[in-house]
């Protein structure tokens, strides 16, 4: 009988993972051989502290061991040095220090896992777990001397593969340029930044520091929409976003929508040129923005995320987008892409990389695909509606056993263009209007303000003024004005007569409501014409058409859920856009705002380079729908002109609000309507 001691018992939590070690071994070398999810820079050197571990001691039934304070080496010096410089929380170790004397229970805690979650603030959102392309590496390289002549990159690529097991890696030109003097000032001791491929076992070192790099390394993730362009600066190892930015895309002066765009690059030879340059000066502008705003030096940003619908996606990367003005709307390519940033211009790490999603079809582009990698309706038992609200919308339909895509050409109503008191998101924009349905007095809140038009102070508190309306504004307003019965079922702004309201104005043979007159102090006038109502009309019945045309492929006549994305998605009001008839009825707890879920699936392949092999094989699973050949969205398209529609039901709607049974006729009002009337009789 063999009645030798057997070795200690290592039990990590939360992952459950256990093991027997000689005495004397380190934590972080017991975590490694368990594959525990343990973080560390420096390979063991008690440099980078991410290896920080908590100790658990007691009897543990569950696990057959009572831990006591001897079940480790005692702290050290290197802890204390740690701690007394920069803080470590009480009860903890390093985990390359601690070294195993008796059986022992360790936790590791959410920052020192290597692929830790990201918490994202909407709870029903899937959490982004840390996996980036681009690491950090610290070792220690053998020097030369004359019997040993291999070159310093050889010997570099020795330490990587002996200290962290990293083999077939190469090595960029820029970093091998900086190579030499960076170990020779390090003294030997170097850190590497290694950015790896879809395929873990190929890596690049991208960039080297002397000794041990105190800082991090960043990535952008951008939303490279048709009206605005969305920016985020992200910490790789932290997952932080650290400074976020927008504006408005250049190319709207080529045209306000995508196929305006089309249209000039086909009339103006060499017009897709100017189009990418514009688009790529201002990411450069947002880049700047962000990393000024993070202190972060643009030479640290060594990768980026791009998302966009498919003629964004070609401008941006040089494409002519010509072949998407016709069927059957022929992309260049599809698959995901990954690039040096100097190929497309971009000033940020010369050796950075970036990553392009794959687009899913010809007018359902890579924004698309972010949305579905950040809202995951591959991966839900109910059936979920995503609406992706934009100049451009993407929607899509479907659950873990089917997903469809379609695109529907809204326009730029949504966000405040082509409306006549419009403009973008920014202080003194109305975003919040509620109408009295008996008086049919309005009240609205301004961006930058907190109290509402009637409350006292208002006029002083609102510096700015009020100089317009924003997208959530129009759609509020002009739902509130159908609860108020101001416009019809069809449309029709009523008389003041009809009404019974001052604030209706005649305008021409039309009427238009008034929102606000700061005329008297020199503002002006904010009201909702009739165009305005069309406008909005025509941009929610292409949505609701096309989520309609979706429903009709899948055989369904309801959802379980709508999730509302856009840039300014979290802003709509659930109930107004089901008043306004953007989306279907559905029941009002199941439709909630995502807000600019593009943005967000670019984060989280930015964050998670498993995502991107994720999102590439679900991209091809998703069946797309294209509404330009569907004779049925037209018919679609015509019923939900009506507000909230012709013919569809809404019960769900029909509980929570009373739609007035109003109807007004067009060109002259109530007046117009009763001259049609004694003509006919």
């Amino acid at each position: 009988m063999n009645d030798a001691p057997r070795d200690p018992l290592v039990v990590f939590t939360p992952s459950g993972k256990r093991g027997r070690f000689p005495m004397g071994t380190p934590i972080l070398t017991a975590a490694r051989q368990l594959g525990v999810d343990l973080d560390s820079v420096c390979g063991g050197r008690g440099i980078c502290s991410k290896c920080q571990i908590t100790p658990m001691y007691g009897d543990f039934p569950k696990h057959g061991v009572t831990v006591t304070e001897s079940a480790l080496s005692p702290w050290n010096a290197v802890e204390e040095r740690y701690k007394s410089k920069r803080g470590l929380i009480d009860g903890r170790r390093l985990g390359c220090q601690a070294a195993v004397q008796g059986d022992v229970v360790v936790d590791v805690p959410p920052e020192s896992q290597v692929h830790k979650q990201v918490v994202r603030k909407r709870a029903e959102a899937r959490e982004i777990v840390m996996d980036p392309a681009t690491r950090l590496y610290y070792v220690e390289v053998v020097e030369p001397d004359m019997h040993n002549p291999r070159g310093d990159l050889e010997r570099l690529m020795d330490a990587l593969k002996h200290q962290w097991g990293l083999e077939g890696l190469t090595c960029d030109l820029r970093a091998l340029q900086v190579l030499q003097p960076v170990l020779r000032e390090g003294k030997w001791q170097i850190t590497v930044a290694i950015h790896f491929g879809h395929r873990r076992s190929t890596g690049r070192i991208i960039h080297a520091w002397p000794g041990f790099h105190e800082g991090s390394i960043y990535g952008i993730a951008v939303d490279v929409g048709s009206t605005t362009i969305a920016c985020h600066l992200c910490d790789l190892q932290s997952g932080d976003v650290l400074a976020s930015s927008g504006l408005m895309n250049p190319q709207i002066r080529f045209g306000e929508d995508l196929m305006s765009r089309v249209s000039y690059s086909m009339m103006h030879p060499g017009g897709h040129r100017e189009m990418t340059a514009a688009v790529r000066e201002a990411l450069n502008t947002l880049i700047g923005q962000v990393a000024e705003e993070a202190g972060v030096a643009r030479e640290l940003i060594v990768e980026g995320v791009l998302v966009g619908n498919p003629v964004m996606h070609h401008l941006l990367l040089g494409i002519d987008p010509v072949e998407l003005g016709g069927a059957p709307f022929a992309l260049a390519t599809s698959d995901a892409i990954t690039l040096w940033s100097a190929e497309l211009d971009l000033r940020m790490h010369p050796g950075a990389r970036l990553y392009i999603l794959p687009c899913i079809a010809g007018h359902v582009g890579a924004d698309a695909a972010a949305v579905a990698l950040s809202e995951s309706p591959h991966q839900q038992d109910e059936l979920m509606l995503v609406v992706d609200v934009g100049t451009n919308a993407e929607i899509l339909l479907g659950n873990r056993k089917h997903v469809l895509a379609c695109s529907s050409p809204t326009g730029p109503a949504f966000e405040g263009a082509q409306i006549s008191s419009g403009q973008r998101a920014a202080p003194g924009a109305i975003e919040r209007v509620r109408i009295d349905p008996a008086t049919r007095e309005p009240r609205f809140r301004v961006i930058g303000c907190e109290l509402w038009s009637n409350e006292l102070g208002f006029a002083e508190a609102v510096g700015t003024g009020v100089t317009g309306i924003c997208g959530s504004g129009i759609i509020e307003v002009i739902a509130e004005m159908r609860l108020a019965g101001i416009i019809d079922e069809d449309g029709a702004i009523g008389s003041a007569e009809a009404v019974g309201s001052e604030r209706l104005i005649q305008e021409g043979r039309t009427w238009s409501y008034v929102l606000w007159d700061g005329r008297p102090e020199g503002g002006p006038l904010i009201s909702v014409t009739q165009n305005d109502v069309r406008a909005i009309q025509l941009a929610k019945a292409a949505l609701y058409a096309g989520a309609r045309l979706l429903m009709d492929q899948m055989g369904v006549e309801s959802v379980d859920r709508v999730v509302l994305a856009g840039a300014f998605g979290a802003h709509i009001s659930p109930l107004h856009a089901m008043v306004l008839g953007m989306i279907p009825d559905c029941p009002l707890d199941k439709v909630s705002s995502a807000g600019n879920a593009a943005g967000t699936g670019s984060r989280i392949a930015l964050l998670n380079s498993g995502a991107r092999r994720e999102i590439e094989a679900v991209v091809r699973e998703i069946e797309k729908v294209e509404t330009a050949v569907e004779p049925r969205f037209q018919e679609h398209f015509i019923n939900a002109m009506a507000v909230p529609h012709k013919t569809a039901g809404f019960p769900n709607l029909e509980t929570l609000v009373n739609l007035p049974a109003v109807r007004f006729e067009q060109g002259g009002g109530d007046e117009g309507a009763r001259r049609r009337r004694r003509a006919r009789g």
